[in-house]
């Protein structure tokens, strides 16, 4: 059996149109009856003190509200200004100064070539079946060919078993002077 001054008990008091509420903590089994019948009796927004063997009283407010996260789009950092800029665009420059592509693989084709440049990927379709890396193999072969640059410096970045991928162009071509070859050879 537990006894009377072992025991702690908590109950909230809520007022009358619920704006706020409060948590009391007794110490005593003893302190509860009277504190309760006490509570329910005063009204919510007294100045009186807690009753006695109360450890804490925490006020709680509930008509805050917590602000909105943004969304994030694929591929793209969420947050504001120049992200938002550059989200328009499929070739983009990340933090170390390297130029990123977002590519929409389309494997299993006859010939590889690029299907169109939009504002969220590069549509490139790959002569290559989506198995043992292949078609990655042949995007990475095909982009440093219509970039005119070696296959060293095309990495695959994510998404190596998702159509959508990001490659990374580690090489002094700008995004713009990327994006006008795209553009070239999608014709």
């Amino acid at each position: 059996m537990l006894s009377r001054s072992a025991l702690s008990v908590s109950f909230i008091r809520l007022s009358k149109s619920f704006p706020s509420f409060e948590v009391v903590t007794l110490k005593r089994l003893s302190d509860v009856a009277p504190a309760f019948s006490r509570r329910l009796a005063v009204p919510s927004r007294s100045t009186k003190p807690p009753p006695a063997g109360a450890l804490r009283v925490r006020s709680y407010s509930t008509n805050r509200q917590m602000p909105r996260k943004e969304k994030a789009v694929r591929g793209h950092p969420a947050g504001g200004g120049a992200a938002e800029t550059e989200a328009s665009c499929p070739v983009t420059r990340d933090k170390s100064g390297a130029v990123i592509i977002s590519v929409h693989a389309k494997p299993g084709s006859k010939h590889s070539s690029i299907t169109g440049v939009s504002a969220e990927a590069v549509g490139v379709a790959i002569a290559a079946p989506p198995a043992d890396g292949e078609a990655n193999a042949e995007l990475v072969r095909y982009l440093a060919e219509v970039l005119e640059l070696k296959k060293s410096h095309i990495a695959l970045d994510k998404g190596s078993r998702s159509r959508d991928k990001l490659l990374r162009v580690d090489s002094s071509l700008s995004p713009e002077e990327v994006l006008r070859r795209l553009r070239q050879a999608a014709g």
